[in-house]
């Protein structure tokens, strides 16, 4: 497969360098694919296509490599009517490596969302056909199915709703806590006994007014959630009306107050219909949000950043919108900086490794990109004392202290994260390092101080 290259520049003020966000073509070939996702410690990707089928990636050096067997057909018990319905999320259970199950949330025939359980087959790349359904929730409209489900660090599987479809929500479900709609639903799915889950009890409505799995409300269209694997955070990307999208952001250890995120009385920070609700002082409202215009029109949550490869995304949630292919990030003080278009994907999901590296799909054109930095200016060397030259470099480079910081060790990988060498430098102020058997080619290298920082730089081998 070949790989490429699509190159988009823009400054990110708050931290005063320039930085590139390049896509790598990881896989192509799928199609429609909706969410991309893996087991605890595994290193293959699971590809859910929105037509029913559940794809195995298998990375291969810095491309994936597609099983030709699905790992499960699911498209006999769906619909893809409307655009929005179809097999949409997947999540495996925290002890799959023991237990084998994982979760799907998809449109059956009728259009209602259902929750399955199914597991996998002796051939861990083949799952079992038959699944045990959970829950099945009536959708009045073909809109607004949600389609995310994710595990939390509490163990618990969330489930995000959207609230039933049509337009402005005209059954006001979001904020009616008898309905699972316009909710981020909280259960155990550890039960042995039908239908194979429960409440949990700290759920805020569990035995009293009011639908025991819900854990949240106030959402109109949660397409795209995610938790920080590093510290439990729940990130939401809550699609807008007309006006504003939306990101919503949990601290762990998350409450179990009944969270209100303020759909249909608020899109966004601004007021839509607040007739009968509660009092905005009640309401959790946006972490940051974006206008619809210039094109966007529906947000795609991905992930925040928790990768070691590209420095310059620490303390950053990756996202993106259907309409404009742009990706954007939000830092720590709610600041969104915005790419320019990566047009023709209308980006749908984000994936990331075991690493915590980040993925993105289009669902038009079928591709899995890697998102990587391209930059890492050699500045970032030298403002800690270091320089390495020359740069591009034929059969060797030299790193050289400038300070009193010693260079304790130096590994250089590929842009996919393949690490390629390793070596301890010796106790002076220049090393030398071999790069003769390397192809052409950008790469990144990463030294290591005898203090224990770390510092990575782009190095070009021609």
């Amino acid at each position: 497969m070949k790989t490429y290259y699509i190159f988009i520049y823009f400054l990110f003020i708050s931290i005063g360098f320039s930085q590139t966000i390049a896509l790598q073509t990881f896989a192509t070939g799928l199609n429609s694919p909706v969410e991309i996702t893996h087991p605890v410690n595994d290193s293959r990707f699971f590809v859910v296509q929105q037509g029913g089928l559940i794809r195995i990636v298998k990375p291969v050096g810095s491309t994936g490599t597609i099983n030709t067997t699905p790992f499960i057909n699911l498209s006999t018990i769906i619909t893809t009517a409307n655009n929005e319905q179809g097999l949409l999320g997947l999540a495996f259970h925290p002890n799959y490596a023991t237990n084998g199950y994982f979760f799907v949330n998809y449109t059956n025939t009728v259009g209602n969302t259902v929750i399955a359980r199914y597991s996998v087959s002796a051939n861990p790349d083949i799952a079992n056909t038959t699944g045990t359904i959970l829950m099945t929730i009536t959708q009045p409209f073909t809109n607004h199915n949600g389609g995310s489900l994710k595990f939390g660090s509490d163990g618990y599987l969330y489930i995000g709703m959207g609230d039933g479809g049509s337009g402005g929500d005209p059954g006001n479900r979001a904020q009616n806590i008898n309905e699972n709609l316009g909710k981020m639903l909280r259960i155990d799915v550890n039960s042995t006994v039908a239908p194979f889950y429960t409440s949990p009890t700290t759920n805020p409505y569990f035995g009293i007014a009011g639908n025991d799995e819900i854990w949240a409300r106030g959402l109109r269209n949660p397409w795209k959630f995610s938790f920080n694997r590093l510290n439990g955070d729940l990130w939401i990307a809550d699609v807008g009306q007309n006006a504003v999208e939306e990101i919503d952001k949990v601290v762990n250890p998350l409450p179990n107050t009944g969270i209100n995120f303020g759909w249909r009385c608020y899109e966004g920070n601004s007021v839509y219909n607040t007739a009968g609700c509660d009092a905005a002082s009640t309401m959790t409202f946006p972490f940051a949000q974006y206008s619809r215009s210039g094109g966007a029109c529906s947000v795609t949550g991905g992930y925040f950043y928790t990768g070691t490869l590209y420095p310059n995304f620490q303390n950053k949630y990756f996202f993106t919108d259907y309409c404009d292919d742009k990706i954007r990030t939000v830092n720590t003080a709610g600041v969104i900086t915005t790419t320019t278009s990566f047009s023709g994907n209308n980006f749908v999901t984000f994936g990331e490794d075991m690493n915590g590296e980040l993925y993105i799909a289009g669902i038009s054109s079928g591709t899995i990109y890697k998102i990587i930095d391209s930059s890492l200016s050699v500045s970032e060397f030298e403002k800690n004392g270091f320089s390495m030259f020359p740069n591009p470099a034929k059969d060797s480079f030299s790193i050289k202290s400038t300070t009193n910081l010693v260079a304790k060790n130096v590994s250089l990988y590929d842009l996919s994260g393949i690490l390629l060498l390793t070596k301890k430098l010796e106790n002076s102020q220049e090393n030398s390092i071999s790069v003769s058997n390397l192809s052409s080619g950008m790469y990144l290298v990463t030294i290591e101080t005898s203090e224990g920082e770390s510092f990575t730089n782009k190095l070009v081998v021609k």
